[in-house]
C-alpha cells in the first residue's frame, strides 16, 4: 500500500461519525471456567511424496520407517534403505470442549526434517497426545498443502509454503476431552479485566436472575461467581445459555494504539484532548557529491583528475499550526491534522508528543 493512499484512508476512517456504545453479549465479552480447548501433538510419516522427502541427512525418518515397517513384520536396518518419498512431521491439532469419541478434527502436518514439498504425501497412523501424555485422537489421511514446489538446482519455482499442510477432519476423537462440566457454581473470566465491565456483568446477572437473593457477585475484576439458581439445578446447560445472550455494554480504556511499521492508527472514541496548540513543519537537508572531470588542455603539462563538487541544499516547510480547545474528541483532532496536510507518519510523532505533554488522555500502546 502507497503512503499515500494509506494516509487518505486513515483521514477516511477516523472522520466518520463515532457509532453509539453498543451492548455486547455476554459470551463476547467472558469465558466460562473448565470450558476450554486443549492442544494436541503427534509425530508422524507422511508417504507416497514424488521424491521430495527427507533425504539421507535426517536419519530420524529413516529410523521411523524401519520401526513401522518392523511392527508390520518387515526386518530391516536404517542404514540400509535410502527412501526420498517419506517425510517425519509433527502433527498437531485443537481438541475442544466436551469433544466426544468419534468426533473428527482438522489436523496440520508441518515437515521437521529437509524435505521439500508434502503435496500429494498421506499421513499414516499418528497417535494424538495432550498435554498430560494421554492419547486423545488418531490422525490419518492425504495432507493439503494448497502450494507446490518445482524445479531443480538453483532454478526453481514455489508457491505460498508447501512444508506445511493441512488435513480436513483428518483425526477422530478416541478419548473425551477433559473438560469440567460447571454444577454449582459457574465462574465466569472476563476476557478483558475491567472493574466497570465486573460490576455490570454483576448488575445484569443479578436483574435477570433475581430470585430472592442475588446469585451473582465479583470476586476481582476478571472473575465474577454465578450460583446456579434451585430451578435450573438440573438444566445447567439452559442456565449457561440464558447467562451467555444477556447484553452487557463493556467499558474500554481510552487507548491509542500505533503500527509505525505500516503508520496505521487506531484511536478510540473515549480519547480526548485537553487545550493545547500544535506547531509542526519539516526541515529536509539534502548533500549530493556530483564526480566531475578535469582536463587539461592539448600542449597543457597538467594531469586529468576528478575533482568533486559537493552541493549542500537545506529547505525548511512553513510551520502548521492548530489549536484544540477544552474537550476535544479524536474525531476534531484528526480534522484538523488533516487540514494542515500531516500524513500518518506525522500523527504518531503529533500524538507521542502531546502524551509527553499531558495533553492526551490515553493510554499509547505500539506494536
Amino acid at each position: 500500500m502507497k503512503p499515500l493512499t494509506r494516509a487518505f484512508f486513515f483521514c477516511f476512517l477516523m472522520q466518520a461519525p463515532a457509532a453509539p456504545a453498543l451492548a455486547a453479549r455476554l459470551k463476547d465479552l467472558v469465558a466460562i471456567e473448565g470450558v476450554r480447548d486443549n492442544q494436541l501433538l503427534g509425530y508422524g510419516l507422511v508417504v507416497g511424496l514424488a521424491g521430495t522427502g527427507d533425504r539421507q541427512q535426517s536419519v530420524f525418518s529413516a529410523q521411523s520407517l524401519t520401526n513401522l515397517l518392523q511392527r508390520m513384520g518387515v526386518t530391516v536396518s536404517p542404514l540400509a534403505i535410502r527412501v526420498a518419498n517419506t517425510a517425519a512431521v509433527l502433527v498437531t491439532a485443537t481438541l475442544p470442549a466436551f469433544a466426544q469419541p468419534g468426533m473428527h478434527l482438522d489436523i496440520t502436518a508441518a515437515a521437521i526434517g529437509d524435505a521439500r514439498n508434502l503435496q500429494g504425501g498421506i499421513l499414516v497412523l499418528t497417535s494424538l497426545r495432550g498435554a498430560d501424555g494421554q492419547v486423545y485422537a488418531v490422525a490419518q489421511g492425504p495432507v493439503v498443502t494448497g502450494g507446490f514446489s518445482s524445479g531443480k538446482a538453483g532454478n526453481t519455482q514455489t508457491v505460498n509454503h508447501p512444508t506445511v499442510g493441512r488435513g480436513p477432519a483428518g483425526a477422530t476423537v478416541e478419548r473425551g476431552a477433559p473438560s469440567v462440566a460447571p454444577k454449582g457454581i459457574i465462574h465466569l473470566q472476563v476476557r478483558q479485566s475491567d472493574f466497570t465491565t465486573t460490576t455490570r456483568i454483576v448488575e445484569a446477572v443479578n436483574q435477570k436472575f433475581n430470585v430472592g437473593n442475588a446469585p451473582a457477585h465479583a470476586d476481582n475484576a476478571g472473575l465474577v461467581s454465578v450460583a446456579v439458581p434451585a430451578e435450573y439445578s438440573t438444566r445447567v446447560t439452559e442456565f449457561i445459555s440464558q447467562l451467555e445472550n444477556l447484553t452487557v455494554e463493556a467499558d474500554r480504556p481510552a487507548r491509542v494504539v500505533i503500527n509505525e511499521r505500516t503508520g496505521t492508527i487506531v484511536l478510540g472514541k473515549d480519547v480526548r484532548v485537553s487545550p493545547v496548540a500544535i506547531l509542526h513543519g519539516n526541515l529536509t537537508v539534502e548533500i549530493q557529491t556530483e564526480m566531475q572531470v578535469s582536463q587539461p588542455n592539448a600542449l597543457a603539462a597538467g594531469n586529468t583528475v576528478v575533482v568533486p563538487q559537493t552541493t549542500v541544499t537545506a529547505k525548511e516547510e512553513k510551520a502548521r499550526n492548530l489549536v484544540l480547545k477544552q474537550g476535544a474528541t479524536v474525531e476534531e483532532l484528526v480534522r484538523a491534522l488533516a487540514s494542515i496536510g500531516s500524513t500518518p507518519r506525522d500523527v504518531i510523532a503529533i500524538l507521542q508528543n502531546l502524551r509527553a505533554a499531558g495533553a492526551l488522555e490515553a493510554e499509547i500502546e505500539v506494536i
